[in-house]
Formats: C-alpha cells, structure tokens, sequence
C-alpha cells in the first residue's frame, strides 16, 4: 500500500507540472477561434469571440496556480504522518477540487463580466 500512495503522490506532483505546462501554453498560445478540439470549452466560453479569449486567458492563469497547488501540496504530504488510505484519498480530492475550482471560477467570472 505504501507504495500505491507514494505513486498516487507523485501523480499529484505530475499532475501539477501538466497543469503549469498546460496553462503555461494555453496563455501564451491560446486558441484563435472558438473551436470544438481544445481550450477551454463550456457553453458559457463559446457564446462569443469575445467570452472565449477572456476565458482561454482567465482559465490558464488558474491553471497555472492550481499546478503550483498541486506540487506544494504533494510535497506537503510527504512530511506528514497519516493513515496511508488518508493520504491517498487526500491526494486525489486534491486533483479533482482543482479541477473543479478552475470550472467554478472560471464560470463566476464568465458571469460577472459577460451578465
């Protein structure tokens, strides 16, 4: 088992580094167009040319920030003592609520700017 957990720690740590990267090149490089292949792509972001370049910007920066999380995290938990099946549970919570904070945020501030 605790070889299971230092992998699923290292896949929080990876996880952080394709976040980063991911953000890094969708906010130098985001999508021209509204398209159906990549970028991020929600109703909300495809109304519009307009709501789809803030959104391509706004939710690389959060990606950006949800990657340094992530890796902060994952060594965090290397340091602390706790049941492996916690630390486990932990490790994934964390990926999926930054996934799902990027969405949030993302969409809040698609409706605040775009009524």
């Amino acid at each position: 088992m605790n070889f299971l957990v230092e992998n699923l720690l290292f896949t929080s740590f990876l996880s952080g580094i394709i976040f980063i990267i991911t953000g890094f090149v969708m906010f130098k490089f985001p999508p021209k167009s509204i398209n159906m292949l990549y970028g991020y792509r929600t109703t909300r972001s495809m109304k519009n040319q307009e709501q789809w370049d803030f959104s391509q910007k706004y939710s690389a920066k959060l990606l950006i920030f949800c990657g340094v999380f992530l890796i902060l995290t994952s060594n965090i938990s290397l340091l602390i003592t706790i049941n492996n099946k916690a630390k486990l549970f932990i490790s994934l919570a964390l990926i999926f609520g930054s996934v799902i904070f990027l969405l949030f945020k993302t969409e809040n501030e698609l409706k605040k700017r775009f009524p």
